[in-house]
């Protein structure tokens, strides 16, 4: 362990040898400083500069942990050799102490590493390994009081919809990635009360410590499922009105907020990808006679994504989200890894929604939430038989068109009641054929069947074909155009109406 002093910098403990991808945590403790709130990085900053073994240079944010003028660094180290590392503590944004020749010595392993872009099919491993998205929303445990007319005492069950059950029954059905919601009643870190959930505590702290512990539990849980998560940064006690965008005290709020959520939780590799928000076209539009400017909009988003891509030395993808109304110019900023929208009452509008929006903005498109319906106050028994279709119907679209992530249902809650979600493992069987057979290659290929959706997939020497009938009459007959005068037909078939068909060439 190191035990250095310097200055303001009165010491630092942490490892001194650590394996390539795990997390190598440092307690970094300063002198009394004169500021007033050490969770704002204009009053007191820690931060972590480390030269990679190739030459590579970035900076750690470090987070405040308490009394004692305490700071923590959690780092992940991608490269295998020595790192050097240097301490720097600023006040009132002017430097005040450092701390260098703190060396990191990092062995390889086989961990995978963390997700990055790839193509419009896949992610890929800091390994290499490429890497698709199957799962469902996951976005947040159960709430003290639901307002569901049909579905409250379901959404109430404490002891089953929590992250320590929904995770391993998400692994055991062959899930590998889901998305979660910080927001008032899930992770409210920046919430003081009134959460309508009992896992979380009041507190007049910064930063609630109950919000943060839950946190930094369920995202080691998920690391040792092997679940990716697409987090949603939702924040809890901030109203998104055009101030929030335009303000630049708002800004300033918010660049100390994702600060925090940075150095406490960037080290994870369990993050596939932070979401600015949910539906941000729904709180455009939340006063619809006076709607947020769309260039307002867009300009924070530009701003800060840019500042989250120079804020997380480990690189995680960014992205953000709409329900269904477009926002001018959203899908062009560069520093946005992939774009998405929800897609309800509408799957069969999966596949080209995906294709028109690849084409028209060159990055990947993703289905973040997709159902039969999205009217929460509809008795669900029903219209049971078209949720339980769409559930799997929406993640074959999704398989079959160039998507990392298969469109993630919603109702999570309703799902796991009937045993639906089990179908999951279906899909990720198929999808795990898929990488294995072209290592990553997709090639879509025409396929015509008369009055159904076909879809097909060259994946290396195999090809995969889907066919689901939406119509009222069986189908009888598809084919398969494949290339180089090939064309695969098959014959007296009967697909019935809402049924589907998977082959293997």
């Amino acid at each position: 362990m190191l035990g250095l002093v310097l200055a303001a910098i009165i010491g630092i403990t942490g490892p001194t040898h650590i394996a390539q991808y795990e997390k190598a945590e440092f307690s970094i403790r300063i002198t009394e400083g004169v500021w007033m709130n050490p969770y704002l990085q204009e009053d007191a900053a820690v931060d972590m500069e480390f030269y990679a073994p190739d030459g590579s240079h970035g900076v750690l944010p470090c987070f405040y942990s308490g009394a004692d003028s305490l700071w923590t660094a959690r780092f992940t180290p991608v490269q295998e050799g020595t790192y050097s590392l240097r301490i720097i503590y600023t006040e009132d944004e002017d430097f005040a102490a450092d701390l260098d020749d703190i060396t990191l010595r990092v062995a390889a392993s086989e961990a995978k590493g963390f997700l990055r872009p790839r193509d419009a099919w896949t992610f890929r491993y800091d390994s290499g390994e490429p890497f698709r998205g199957i799962g469902e929303n996951l976005c947040w445990e159960s709430r003290a009081e639901d307002d569901n007319p049909h579905l409250k005492e379901l959404h109430e069950q404490a002891d089953v919809y929590n992250y320590d059950v929904m995770l391993p029954k998400l692994k055991e059905h062959g899930g590998n990635f889901t998305r979660m919601w910080m927001c008032s009643w899930n992770f409210p870190i920046d919430r003081h009360s009134d959460f309508n959930n009992p896992r979380y505590a009041d507190s007049d702290e910064y930063f609630n410590p109950s919000a943060v512990e839950r946190l930094d539990h369920v995202l080691e849980l998920a690391d040792s499922l092997g679940i990716k998560i697409m987090l949603c940064m939702n924040q809890g006690d901030v109203t998104a009105d055009e101030d929030f965008f335009t303000s630049e005290d708002a800004k300033i709020r918010y660049k100390n907020y994702l600060r925090y959520i940075v150095a406490r939780w960037s080290y994870s590799p369990a993050i596939a990808a932070w979401e600015f928000f949910n539906e941000v076209d729904n709180i455009q539009f939340a006063d619809s006679d006076n709607p947020i400017p769309a260039t307002d909009i867009t300009a924070w988003h530009a701003e800060m994504a840019k500042y989250l891509r120079e804020l997380d030395p480990h690189g995680h993808m960014i992205t953000t989200s709409i329900s269904h109304r477009d926002i001018e110019n959203l899908n062009n900023i560069p520093e946005i890894d992939f774009n998405q929208k929800h897609i309800y009452k509408a799957t069969a509008d999966i596949p080209q929604t995906i294709l028109r929006y690849e084409r028209e903005y060159a990055k990947p498109y993703v289905i973040g939430e997709a159902g039969y319906e999205w009217d929460w106050y509809k008795n669900f028994e029903e219209i049971a038989d078209g949720l339980d279709m769409d559930f799997t119907r929406a993640m074959y679209y999704g398989l079959f068109n160039p998507t990392p992530i298969v469109p993630m249902s919603w109702w999570w809650e309703w799902f796991d009641s009937r045993g639906t979600d089990a179908r999951i493992a279906e899909v990720r069987a198929l999808s795990d054929q898929m990488l294995e057979a072209g290592e990553g290659s997709f090639e879509q290929l025409e396929v015509k069947v008369a009055g159904g959706d076909g879809y097909a997939v060259r994946c290396g020497e195999k090809i995969f074909v889907y066919i689901f009938n939406p119509t009222d009459k069986p189908i009888k007959t598809f084919s398969v155009v494949a290339g180089d005068h090939k064309t695969y037909r098959y014959k007296d078939l009967n697909i019935l109406p809402n049924q589907d068909l998977i082959v293997t060439l």
